[in-house]
């Protein structure tokens, strides 16, 4: 089977920002309690952080996180996390039915993004609180004024502001499920308020308002099109989540939903500037894709999980290789959408729905830890507009179907990067690249990631890793893969 790529440095997408590989950690089952902090374990450093956690997730070299949800945030009283820890209060978490210690807040996890080497992404109460707390928590993380929030800020041991810049404005406040879920007038308006309030303390925020919950919902639309037309001109951001449910058409059309995703991308673009357009504003509203990842795995054990514990062991799904690939074909889908999605985080991290799984002993990393990684380190520059010619199949839902997905990225002068996918099961893909008109350039490097099993998991015992390829005679993809190849001119 053949397949062909054809890019030319005359025609970028856009450039990409480092963001695009960000992430999530909840206050949800053992994402952090038992996952980033866990104090009693012997492989946690003396502040209770786990120290193979901290090492894996500098592996993904993940720039930023989204704290502290999630639907957690939209009960959640940040200044319970605050301050000593023997003072704080142990309450009820309304968003899981779950027991919040406290024991693991605001600063903790501003001293934990430190080590990992990441930054914040704050999210702010909008479900049962609103501009006030909102303007609390900004003065607290930001302000160097001799005012109250700042000042408690420093007696809690932090004299210097932490500046975070990108703030999330509630979440997913047009779901049923949500604490204080509004009418998409209700929450349009607070956010216009709210976004002019926190800009008055910080002029150099950003603020990201909430899209749809999922692209399925009865609203999608009128949502995006009723909460912009009320907070257009005072919001940097629209979210938008997604998550990949259970494969029940088989193999080949789940690994082809990255096609939905660069569907929902292209609606979400156009309801944005449809709002521009009758603003006649000149500014132009990207995109946070904000929760992304597929989730199906745990559906049956969570529906017996006891209410009212700490930490249980929720969205705990444990990835096959398909999906694994379905993980790179979507990051291949957001790389060609880079002049609009600036932001986009993994959900999640750590343990819940995670490329991360703890054990009392060590840590599994699943299969879909590669791909992210290998995005995170190599997406970087611009991305090219890129031809993708291939074989094809029928798959449910989309048609005709590309055996490979690709995408080609210029990471500086003569240098380039491919991730290719070849959703073939049985039949390796002999690869020919066009960059330029035919610009001589040499492979520096091939990784691939491939396994026979769509079905496989890694495991403490077995695990498939990355390999590197040595393409003696043109580039071979080998069957059901995914690539990461280099070039210099």
């Amino acid at each position: 089977m053949q397949g062909k790529l054809y890019a030319n440095d005359l025609f970028p997408i856009g450039t990409i920002d480092h963001r695009i590989s960000s992430s999530l950690a909840e206050h949800m089952g053992r994402s952090i309690y038992g996952g980033i902090y866990d104090p009693d374990n012997p492989l946690s450093d003396s502040e209770g952080f786990r120290k193979d956690v901290i090492k894996a997730v500098r592996e993904l070299n993940v720039p930023m996180i989204r704290y502290p949800g999630g639907n957690f945030v939209s009960s959640y009283h940040w200044e319970d996390g605050i301050g000593p820890k023997k003072q704080r209060p142990q309450k009820v978490d309304l968003a899981w039915q779950s027991i919040e210690s406290n024991q693991f807040g605001l600063d903790e996890f501003m001293k934990w993004t430190e080590k990992a080497h990441s930054s914040a992404m704050m999210a702010v109460n909008l479900g049962t609180r609103g501009i006030e707390d909102a303007c609390n928590l900004l003065e607290y993380c930001n302000l160097d004024t001799n005012t109250y929030w700042a000042n408690k800020r420093r007696e809690n041991g932090h004299a210097a502001p932490y500046h975070i810049k990108t703030w999330c404005l509630g979440n997913e406040m047009d779901a049923p499920w949500q604490i204080g879920h509004k009418t998409a007038h209700e929450y349009g308006e607070l956010v216009n308020e709210t976004a002019k309030a926190m800009r008055s303390l910080d002029p150099q925020i950003e603020t990201v308002v909430c899209g749809s919950s999922n692209e399925h919902t009865p609203i999608f639309g009128k949502w995006e099109t009723e909460v912009l037309d009320e907070c257009y001109d005072n919001v940097d951001y629209i979210s938008m989540h997604q998550y990949y449910e259970l494969p029940s058409k088989g193999t080949m059309h789940h690994i082809a939903k990255s096609i939905r995703m660069d569907r929902f991308i292209n609606s979400v673009v156009a309801l944005c500037d449809a709002v521009k357009a009758t603003k006649k504003s000149s500014k132009s509203l990207n995109i946070s894709f904000d929760e992304w990842n597929v989730w199906y795995h745990s559906n049956e054990h969570d529906k017996n999980i006891k209410p009212w514990q700490q930490a249980p062991h929720r969205l705990e799904d444990v990835y096959n290789f398909e999906d694994a690939l379905l993980i790179g074909s979507s990051l291949i889908t957001l790389l060609k959408h880079v002049d609009r999605v600036k932001i986009a985080c993994f959900a999640q991290l750590v343990n819940v729905i995670a490329p991360i799984l703890t054990t009392e002993t060590g840590l599994i990393k699943q299969t879909i830890f590669y791909p992210l990684r290998d995005v995170a380190k190599y997406g970087y520059g611009e991305t090219l507009q890129t031809s993708v010619q291939s074989p094809t199949y029928k798959a449910p839902e989309f048609g005709d179907v590309n055996y490979l997905d690709s995408v080609i990225i210029k990471n500086g002068e003569g240098a380039y990067t491919i991730f290719a996918v070849n959703r073939s099961e049985t039949e390796t893909m002999d690869l020919n690249v066009n960059i330029n008109d035919n610009q001589t350039l040499h492979e520096t490097s091939h990784q691939s990631y491939s396994c026979s099993n769509p079905d496989f998991k890694n495991t403490a015992e077995q695990s498939v890793t990355e390999e590197i390829v040595e393409d003696t005679n043109g580039i071979t993809l080998k069957p059901f893969s995914w690539n990461v190849i280099t070039f210099q001119a």
